[in-house]
């Protein structure tokens, strides 16, 4: 099954006949698969893990796939078709690496949902691309053409990245946030309720859906010998966390987990903001995989902390599997889980 803005693509498959083409910001499904029957060659740039895995099983000499932030490689394309971003801060950065992955003269595809910010690509659109066309309006999608008509500038990472200090319960931190990812510049509520009240930590500690780092910088600055490994289905956060820690002299583990699919052994603590989000119709199965997946990755005597909204449906999911339901802390939003393996 398709999105709506890779029916769009499928459309238009006519524009990639017998091109090199780069998918940038793939949706999850397996668009690139049947563009092959099209294309010379397909190549894919997967910012979200989860999406980098459903291809994985096609991946051929025809088919080539990447996850990350950026590509491995200075490989030139004739075509680069961009997926709108849903953070529309990102999509500076993403035009960004288009420019730098297309021969000149080439052809960038942006497509994207009306309700996603893509009809503002014209503003936005850098002068090393000429003006920017409609091509399509279908399936509440819009799709815009353009070529690069200059050299696009060269990337530096830094350059994409806000910088501040925050005040947490084990002191301050350096934050690094990469263009896309979440930020308040503040501490939020649930994740200083949840640092507040953890207690003292030893051995392998897993930080589940690390996001900037900022929760495995608190631990590693309160105990800098434990083991820390920190992972996220997001590459711009992954590289968010490795440029944290390092702007704090800290080292841990960063690399990229379907759930803790990724995670190999076990460990003596998993610690949590988990990153599902209300409104999901499937918020319930994901928090009850994670419970239990948890359970089976903690060592004898692990310990399971993680803050979530107080409506998300975690007791049961924690009763079944942890054999009771221990709040050690909460607050008129939040609640923290402590639980023993």
């Amino acid at each position: 099954m398709l999105s709506n803005p890779s029916k769009l693509i499928e459309r238009n498959s006519d524009l990639l006949k017998s091109k090199d083409v780069l998918l940038l910001n793939i949706e999850g499904d397996l668009l690139a698969k049947e563009l092959q029957s099209v294309a010379n060659t397909v190549s894919t740039l997967a910012l979200d893990f989860n999406h980098h895995l459903q291809l994985l099983p096609y991946e051929s000499a025809k088919l080539q796939l990447h996850f990350g932030h950026q590509m491995a490689n200075d490989e030139r394309f004739d075509c680069v078709v961009l997926f709108y971003p849903k953070s529309k801060s990102l999509a500076p950065y993403l035009l960004n690496l288009a420019g730098l992955h297309l021969k000149q003269g080439g052809q960038l595809l942006v497509v994207g949902e009306n309700k996603g910010g893509v009809r503002s690509l014209t503003k936005q659109l850098p002068n090393y691309f000429d003006a920017a066309s409609k091509l399509d309006n279908a399936r509440h999608c819009l799709l815009f053409s353009a070529e690069l008509i200059e050299v696009a500038p060269k990337m530096n990472l830094n350059d994409w990245v806000s910088r501040y200090t925050l005040d947490t319960p084990q002191g301050a931190l350096t934050i690094c946030n990469l263009v896309g990812v979440f930020s308040e510049k503040r501490l939020d509520d649930g994740t200083k309720l949840l640092l507040e009240h953890l207690p003292r930590l030893s051995g392998r500690v897993l930080d589940f859906g690390c996001g900037a780092g900022v929760i495995s910088a608190a631990l590693l600055k309160s105990d800098p010998a434990i083991t820390m490994e920190c992972v996220d289905i997001n590459a711009m956060a992954l590289a968010s966390c490795e440029l944290t820690l390092a702007a704090n002299n800290m080292t841990a583990k960063v690399y990229p987990s379907d759930g803790l699919a990724q995670t190999q052994g076990q460990f003596d603590a998993i610690i949590s903001n988990p990153p599902f989000h209300d409104g999901l119709h499937h918020t319930t199965n994901i928090a009850t995989q994670f419970v239990q997946d948890s359970a089976q990755k903690l060592t004898r005597g692990g310990q399971w902390h993680i803050v979530a909204n107080r409506h998300l449906p975690y007791s049961e999911a924690i009763a079944s599997t942890f054999k009771g339901v221990n709040v050690s802390a909460e607050n008129n939003k939040y609640k923290v889980y402590s639980q023993r393996s």
